[in-house]
């Protein structure tokens, strides 16, 4: 089958999927590896000791599949709106970014990935698979799809797609196939360019609006400051100075996204979750999360992206978030917290009661500072003890 036919398979079949942009482009060395590791020379990846390994696989993907000669790049829209006020304001509820909202996209993708194969080896009479990568392979994904014409970078460091917005998983296919190069929508029967048709332009919201200021320049994003990562990816302390920006987000953010042009004007959300369960996955509340054992949190966030911060950097989020509240109501809940046998949770309990900072929350503070062994915890109590 010619290269035209068997790029309508994918094509059809990526959207019969639920993909909603599907581009095609030839493997060969990696767009934007340079920066890549320039990038990571400057320490902006931070603690993420991961990124610069397998550097061969990243510079070229034929590292993954010798045999590859296409790249098939999809996006899956998984915005689902933005939060009722009333859920969003309420500082008693840990804000979670909203690509958490439903199950871990890394088991959905994949198996689509995997029928997007089947369909593709059916039509070429091929036998071996091809390789599907999500954002845990080593591929350079943003790059690759900017490249195959799916959209463009923009200074908030997500690739937007124009017409459609940022609010996109991608995930990609490795094939030995010659295809057709292209980038299509759901709704473009023909294939279109994207990676030209629009940009930032003179805009800055996104960088403003960064309460961290993770943003030192347009177009990097400094993952030191950047609340997804201190919430999600950081497994040490969150550092003192930031605990205050991050206000009441305990896993990941969506700010950058919010504020964007081309979402306010182009994204469409998929159906919204009923407001009861929409608050339970979007906004829980902050003291029903503090309260979860280590059973209790594999149950709640099994199927969840949130599982990747376990239970420790999750209810560390949680307490910096009840500091942030510093409402009287927490200190039972952080008074637990104290008696936890994580160091990290029973640190960052100690700061939120610092916080709070009543005669109560004071008296809570000096009993644990007469009981408690690690180091790190004695100097966060004594920290909060001489709060004002």
């Amino acid at each position: 089958m010619n290269p035209g036919r068997l790029t309508a398979v994918v094509r059809s079949k990526a959207f019969e999927l639920g993909f909603e942009v599907v581009a095609v482009a030839p493997v060969g060395p990696s767009p934007d590896f340079d920066l890549f590791m320039r990038w990571i020379e400057d320490g902006h990846a931070a603690e993420m000791s991961y990124l610069p390994g397998r550097a061969a696989e990243r510079a070229d993907p034929r590292h993954l599949l010798p045999e590859a000669r296409s790249i098939v790049v999809l996006g899956a829209n998984y915005f689902s709106g933005n939060l009722p006020s009333e859920l969003r304001n309420d500082r008693s509820r840990g804000l979670i970014a909203s690509y958490a909202w439903s199950a871990d996209y890394h088991d959905t993708l994949k198996r689509r990935l995997f029928d997007l194969d089947t369909a593709l080896r059916e039509a070429s009479g091929r036998t071996d698979m091809g390789r599907a990568c999500v954002d845990t392979s080593p591929i350079l994904e943003r790059s690759w799809a900017s490249r195959a014409g799916l959209g463009f970078g923009g200074k908030n460091t997500c690739l937007i797609v124009p017409g459609a917005g940022s609010w996109f998983f991608l995930a990609e296919l490795l094939v030995p196939e010659k295809l057709a190069y292209g980038s299509w929508t759901a709704s473009e029967p023909v294939p279109v360019s994207h990676s030209h048709e629009g940009t930032c332009g003179q805009c800055t919201r996104c960088l403003n609006i960064c309460p961290t200021g993770a943003f030192p320049e347009p177009f990097i994003l400094d993952s030191r400051r950047c609340i997804s990562y201190l919430t999600i990816e950081n497994r040490e302390a969150i550092p003192l100075e930031l605990r205050p920006l991050l206000a009441n987000w305990v896993f990941g953010c969506d700010l950058c996204q919010t504020i964007c042009p081309w979402n306010r004007r182009y994204a469409t959300r998929r159906q919204l979750p009923r407001t009861g369960e929409l608050a339970e996955v979007a906004a829980p509340k902050l003291l029903d999360l503090l309260a979860l054992d280590e059973k209790g949190f594999r149950q709640r966030f099994r199927k969840s992206p949130i599982k990747r911060a376990k239970r420790r950097g999750l209810l560390r989020n949680v307490c910096v978030a009840l500091g942030n509240w510093a409402d009287p109501a927490a200190i039972p809940g952080l008074s637990q917290a104290m008696e936890d046998s994580e160091s990290l949770i029973r640190s960052h309990a100690a700061w939120a009661l610092g916080k709070i900072g009543t005669a109560h929350a004071r008296l809570l503070l000096q009993s644990c500072l007469e009981k408690e062994h690690d180091p790190e915890v004695l100097l966060e109590i004594t920290a909060a003890l001489a709060m004002k």
